[in-house]
């Protein structure tokens, strides 16, 4: 495959910003109208995922040991929407129709390596989504617990039917029928229980049909389905290195449920937890995090507040704090939240001395592109 013929015929595509993707979809439903009943009503939320998702793929061609991995998570989490080995040519024929259609230099030579990249990604896919036949494509889980935390942060409790398995820092897909076909992506904030019932955090943002939907609309008794778990913020259960987790926003629910981890399973550590917010009020989980410091001696918790003059918390970013309790050159690190914060905080971090690779760090935002060409993770 040439790989950087590949990228600059993408890189013009994706110049085109919408025209690109609504080409793609206009020649998928026209070609291929049995899949449009795959996607959401409206496509406003969803037509510039596509490009997202390529862009990641195109990035790691090259490094297949890093890119396979995430093509079979893919394959997986696609069953939940339908898709079948029948459908990955129609897509890969309108991929290519695209790619030709924004390029005027397109030729032969760039159509066969488009081919031949296609097929590795759509074999990857079809495989794992075949090996995970004997798995449920989704798990229904009705809402056993909704708590407004804040205006725009409810905590809910689910309970999925069968059990669902995953890892601390794994990620979830969620559809309510609010909003169907419409998939984001949560991280649970606790280790799997005994009574299988996952907590997520969600914010309402402005424009987020999902996430206003699950604050404001969802209750108790309703039932949403849940896709399969998604790598993301990779815990590492064996290391016994000490730990340091900081947490900007709902970017503390992957951090949460490595607290639950220790406490139900070990082994023992010190963890210090850095929860940070731009006000007092906005640190929804307060009374349950300074619970589990009372409870667990290993555990002690530090909230900051960053433009909360009245507060008597920590003032400062969350990563200034941090730097000023540290140095943390012997710990294991886990940073999630906005991606100013997470930059920031591990610059310092790294300043201080700590290795980047015990440097693990997941960005949560309104809107980004999540690990699939349909999903997006909104936390």
């Amino acid at each position: 495959m040439d790989i950087p013929a590949m990228r600059a015929n993408f890189a013009k595509a994706a110049a085109a910003g919408d025209e690109a993707p609504l080409y793609f979809y206009s020649h998928l439903f026209l070609s291929h109208p049995e899949t449009r009943s795959m996607f959401p009503v409206s496509m406003a939320h969803q037509r510039d995922r596509l490009f997202a998702a390529l862009g990641e793929v195109v990035s790691r061609v090259d490094d297949l040991d890093s890119l396979v991995p995430i093509l079979q998570q893919l394959g997986r989490d696609h069953r939940k929407f339908g898709a079948l080995p029948a459908h990955y040519p129609a897509v890969g024929a309108s991929l290519l129709a695209t790619l030709e259609h924004f390029d005027e230099d397109w030729n032969d030579h760039l159509a066969q390596t488009w081919a031949a990249a296609y097929k590795v990604v759509a074999t990857v896919m079809i495989d794992a989504a075949e090996e995970a036949a004997d798995q449920p494509p989704w798990w229904e889980a009705e809402v056993v617990a909704h708590e407004r935390r804040t205006v725009d942060v409810a905590v809910l409790r689910l309970r999925p039917e069968p059990a669902l398995d995953y890892l601390p820092g794994d990620s979830i897909s969620l559809e309510t029928q609010a909003r169907p076909r419409l998939w984001r992506y949560y991280s649970p904030a606790n280790a799997p229980r005994p009574d299988g019932t996952i907590e997520i955090h969600v914010k309402a943002h402005d424009g987020g049909p999902v996430s206003g939907a699950l604050v404001r609309q969802v209750g108790v008794g309703d039932v949403l389905r849940l896709g399969p778990p998604i790598g993301h913020l990779a815990f590492d259960a064996e290391s016994d290195r000490d730990l340091l987790l900081v947490a900007g926003g709902t970017g503390l629910a992957p951090v949460k449920a490595v607290v639950d981890q220790i406490a139900r399973n070990g082994p023992a550590r010190r963890v210090d937890l850095f929860v940070g917010a731009r006000v007092e009020e906005q640190l929804y989980d307060r009374p349950e995090l300074s619970r589990l410091e009372r409870e667990h001696g290993w555990l002690t918790v530090t909230f900051a507040v960053s433009d909360d003059k009245e507060s008597e918390l920590e003032h400062g970013d969350i990563g200034d704090v941090v730097q000023r309790h540290g140095p943390w050159r012997s710990r294991d690190a886990y940073v999630v939240g906005p991606a100013a914060m997470v930059d920031d905080t591990v610059a310092r971090l790294s300043g201080q001395g700590l290795p980047r690779e015990r440097i693990r760090t997941e960005v949560f935002a309104p809107s980004r592109p999540g690990p699939s060409v349909d999903g997006e993770v909104t936390e």
